[in-house]
């Protein structure tokens, strides 16, 4: 077998494995007892390491986007649209993608290092001796806790990156508050939130799976960890600019665009 032949192979093998985990997390998330002690540490840690980071991100991140619309806008005479390109690119587009890349990044490597240590450590398989489901008492803990995470998160990048963008747009950029709002409300509809929402809990499960199913499958000791850390952040942020491009265009496909 050629190398590129066994390339493709290995990534096919990865992929089946991966969605394999992601069908056992949603198998094993009804199963009695749940971890609620668990999931609620696990979502308070990917809370506290992505709060901060998020929030700095989102407001620097809105002003680019307000500032570069409102330049474009303002060459071809559509001032008064501003608003509601900036916003609704921040409402769907960037709010879930800083969400999932910083819960990816910043709880996802932990995450990573975390089973991967016990794995290497054997307690995954000293678990699986006493009949007793790693994915169910760890796994499923963590994903949920990404999950829920991602769609809070979600809604605070939101909120501070069109407070971001209506601030850099009418203070320095003399824009009209009232036509920066307007223009928002009138091409702005609940579907833009929830399909913002649904992408944020999607990524928010990808990024949960993909660090769970590297910590899994280290190799190569203490290194290897370290090299499943970085393999799964790479790995979830391939996944969710692929899966960006999928949502978005079913979004489109099914949902008309609200007209003036």
């Amino acid at each position: 077998m050629t190398a590129p032949v066994a390339g493709i192979s290995t990534a096919l093998g990865h992929v089946g494995k991966i969605a394999t985990l992601s069908w056992d997390v949603v198998r094993l998330t009804p199963r009695r007892p749940f971890a609620v002690r668990e999931w609620i540490q696990q979502a308070w840690f990917f809370a506290s390491v992505t709060i901060l980071p998020t929030a700095m991100v989102a407001i620097p991140f809105g002003a680019v986007i307000a500032m570069q619309l409102g330049s474009l806008t303002q060459q071809i005479g559509a001032q008064s649209f501003t608003g509601a390109a900036s916003a609704l690119a921040i409402l769907q587009q960037a709010s879930p993608l800083i969400t999932a890349l910083l819960v990816a990044g910043a709880g996802g490597s932990a995450v990573c290092a975390d089973i991967g240590a016990r794995s290497i450590r054997e307690e995954i398989d000293a678990m699986e001796v006493l009949g007793i489901s790693p994915i169910h008492r760890l796994i499923v803990p963590r994903v949920l806790g990404a999950v829920l995470v991602s769609l809070l998160l979600n809604g605070l990048v939101s909120v501070v990156g069109v407070l971001g963008g209506y601030f850099f747009n009418v203070v320095l950029q003399g824009g009209t508050p009232g036509a920066y709002l307007a223009s928002f409300n009138a091409l702005a509809s609940l579907p833009d939130i929830w399909v913002s929402e649904v992408k944020a809990a999607i990524y928010g499960f990808v990024a949960g799976v993909v660090a769970a199913y590297r910590g899994l499958n280290p190799t190569g000791g203490p290194k290897g960890v370290g090299d499943a850390v970085n393999q799964a952040v790479v790995i979830t942020f391939l996944l969710l600019f692929m899966i960006n491009l999928l949502v978005t265009g079913i979004y489109l496909q099914l949902v008309p665009p609200k007209g003036l």
